[in-house]
This record gives structure tokens, sequence and C-alpha cells, in this order.
């Protein structure tokens, strides 16, 4: 997976590749699923959702630009591959998601991997974790209609906000980083198209 999906396709970071290998995907998804797990594609994880395609992943957590010492904002925990990935790159992650009986499941994966640096709550991860702020890296694992203004707020100064932007049906994977005090001031890129499923949330969509 990691050479013909990740490293093929231009992530280089040597970080990320290594967790990548380390880190078993087949834990995160149903067994009768397992044998799909390393496949080019998202797979369902019930109630809806779904764990991303790996290379998704890795473009996503690559754009992060983690180095090691980072506090990280996830907003949604989902199957907790995602969050695992995060945890081996940064210093600390803070995961929100509002289905309480994945938020229960990933973090059940999570201590038996060892991943006692992330902590997880069940919540509308659209308002982000004010009381934890701010975040030197934040990442939205769900197709949101603008882009919710506290998280921007909840960015340090230089920090990344990584999330899709769009319609329902698509997005584009969009990169923010915030440059001084005014949460006006911006850098945006826009790092290619993508699919995911609905961010729902007072900032995101309504249902």
């Amino acid at each position: 997976m990691v050479d013909t999906q990740i490293r093929a396709r231009g992530i280089a970071d040597s970080r990320i590749l290594e967790a990548m290998s380390k880190i078993q995907r087949h834990l995160f998804v149903d067994e009768a699923l397992a044998d799909q797990a390393y496949n080019d594609n998202p797979l369902p994880i019930g109630e809806l959702q779904t764990i991303s395609q790996p290379y998704m992943v890795a473009l996503m957590t690559d754009a992060m630009e983690l180095k090691g010492r980072e506090r990280v904002l996830e907003i949604g925990t989902g199957s907790g591959y995602q969050t695992a990935l995060l945890a081996e790159l940064a210093d600390q992650v803070f995961s929100i998601e509002r289905i309480a009986s994945l938020a229960n499941n990933a973090r059940r994966i999570l201590d038996h991997l060892g991943y006692y640096n992330v902590a997880i709550r069940v919540g509308d991860g659209t308002y982000g974790w004010k009381e934890e702020a701010p975040f030197d890296a934040i990442l939205v694992t769900a197709g949101a209609p603008g882009i919710p203004q506290p998280l921007i707020e909840q960015l340090a100064i230089g920090g990344r906000l990584v999330l899709p932007v769009g319609g329902r049906s698509i997005q584009d994977l969009i990169k923010i980083t915030r440059q001084s005090e005014d949460i006006q001031d911006v850098k945006k890129e826009s790092l290619g198209g993508c699919r995911f499923v609905d961010l729902i949330g007072e900032y995101g969509w309504s249902g």
C-alpha cells in the first residue's frame, strides 16, 4: 500500500511513510472487510461513515506539515485510523466525533495500540475544542459547506487547517494557513478535488 499508493503518488515525508507502514489499517475496519483494508479506496465503518482512501489520508496529513511537537485537533474521529497516524506524528491529538459508538470503538483500538497521547470527546466538531486551543494544525475529515469560523479562531499563528469544502457530492480540499492575529489574514491553497461524508454541525450541514 505505502509503496504503490502513497510513495508512488508523490508523498515523500519519511515520517508519514514510516507511520503508515507501521499502523495496521485492517484493525480499523470490520473483520469482514479486512482483506480490503489496504485497497486504494474508502470503506464503510458503520453509521453511514467511512474510513478514507489511504492516499487521501496521506495527502491531508502531508499538508499539515507535522514535525513531532504539535498539538493537533481532528474533527471526525471515525474509525480512529487517521487519529492513530496523527498520534504517531504529533505530540498531542485532540479528536472530536459526533457519533458516540464510533468514538468508543476508536478509543478501544487506540488504547489497544498504545496511543495514549490522544483525547477523544463526543460532540459537534464544528465548534472546535476551545479550551485546548490554540492548535498548530487542524484536520477536518468530513466535507463542509464553508470554513467553520471557530476553527480558524483556534489556529495558532502559522497553524494549518486542512479540510474539504464544497457541496455534498464533491468538494475541494483546502489548506488554510493563519498568518497573524487577524483571523481574516490567512493563506488559502487548493489541494485538488475530493469527496467526503458530510460535516454535520452548527457550522456545517444541518443533517
